[in-house]
């Protein structure tokens, strides 16, 4: 998403995505399944086989604006030629009833007046509607019916006016143009944290006007059996989430870091590294909240699947201190380094004693391995040289 936003150089997201294939452990691909959504927030789901469409039609104004622009430019267009195509009609046919087409004399009084054609009738039909009013044509008192229809013509016009343009500003101030200038990392990383193992990502926001009462929602959606046989095929889990402001709510000034600690009340609690990389588990992230400038709520969305998950890692931090002002470096927006994590899954690290025991054992075995490789090498050289 970053690399579409252009925040990054590419030479950066070149050398980036060359380290990552370098870093990648080599195994033998298989096949995953789809995303549920898209990196860019879409959601892959496609409704088929809908029986009752005449469901859409009660909601005409949502179908009008969740259609594409050109579909909505082009009923846009085909309302006002159709209203005035028919209420162009409607006065030919007054006015041919009432004998207006006939050339009379000066007696004669007409219901509108210099109607002699469909063409006339037509052009009245759009001064009417849209209120032009040249002069030339006019309806008089004459006729009853041309004076109810000029009422209709009008409230028909109004309500069209009302509906179609009322459609044009709800697609423009879309909650999801906001959304756009919203970004999430391109990566999420597993790495300990105040001596937890976390789940973290990364958000930011590129506008300077803010999002009020911001909140992110985490769900891992995966492939589950319950207890009775049944298969659930997208089982969708939520999980907790300890934000940098202690709650749900954000303030979503600078990037910040969304943790999940990957406790037992988590649904990654029994994934390690080496599951990671071949379970099929995806991680739904949700930002929403509440335009400043226009009150609109706004949502956006992204995921991670299991190749998008990088265990060992954490992300650079991006805010400094410079001028006495806070800057943000959106190009280490992404960037991620090694730390020391734990390959094994949360529960066999509480099981083994946690993460203090791990750091124990960590810096037991690792030196007398090392001086027994070189007191073992140091044997055989003295060994050829005896030789």
């Amino acid at each position: 998403m970053l690399s579409r936003k252009g925040l990054i150089p590419e030479d950066y997201l070149l050398t980036r995505l060359a380290e990552d294939v370098l870093q990648q452990p080599k195994f033998k691909s298989k096949s995953r399944k789809a995303r549920f959504v898209a990196k860019n927030g879409a959601c892959n789901v496609a409704h088929t086989n809908i029986r009752e469409q005449g469901r859409f039609l009660q909601d005409v104004f949502t179908t009008l604006v969740d259609l594409k622009w050109l579909h909505t430019l082009i009923i846009f267009t085909m309302s006002f030629l159709c209203s005035w195509l028919l209420f162009g009609m409607i006065w030919w046919l007054i006015a041919f009833a009432h004998g207006d087409l006939d050339q009379r004399g000066g007696d004669f009084v007409p219901c509108v007046t210099e109607i002699h054609s469909f063409s006339s009738a037509f052009l009245f039909s759009i001064e009417v509607q849209v209120t032009i009013g040249f002069g030339g044509r006019m309806v008089t008192e004459e006729c009853v019916s041309a004076i109810i229809m000029l009422i209709v013509q009008n409230i028909v016009g109004l309500v069209i006016n009302a509906i179609m343009l009322g459609c044009i500003f709800m697609k423009t101030a879309q909650a999801n143009r906001r959304a756009e200038t919203l970004i999430f990392s391109k990566h999420a990383v597993v790495s300990v944290r105040n001596n937890k193992l976390c789940f973290m990502v990364r958000i930011g926001d590129l506008r300077k006007s803010m999002i009020i009462s911001a909140t992110v929602r985490m769900q891992v959606v995966r492939r589950s059996t319950t207890e009775e046989g049944e298969v659930l095929p997208l089982d969708q889990i939520d999980i907790h989430m300890d934000n940098p402001v202690g709650t749900n709510g954000v303030f979503l000034v600078s990037p910040l870091i969304i943790c999940h600690v990957i406790d037992k009340d988590s649904p990654l609690y029994d994934m390690s590294a080496a599951d990671l990389q071949h379970d099929d588990v995806e991680v739904i992230v949700v930002l929403e909240g509440v335009v400043e400038t226009t009150g609109i709520t706004t949502q956006a969305r992204t995921s991670y699947v299991s190749e998008e998950i990088l265990w060992g890692q954490r992300f650079v931090p991006t805010v400094s201190e410079e001028d006495g002002m806070y800057a943000v470096d959106y190009s280490k927006f992404g960037n991620t380094l090694k730390v020391p994590t734990p390959c094994c899954s949360a529960k066999t690290l509480d099981r083994a004693g946690g993460i203090a025991h791990f750091k124990l054992v960590e810096g037991v075995t690792l030196r007398p391995s090392v001086r027994r490789r070189r007191g073992s090498t140091m044997g055989r050289r003295s060994r050829m040289e005896s030789r």
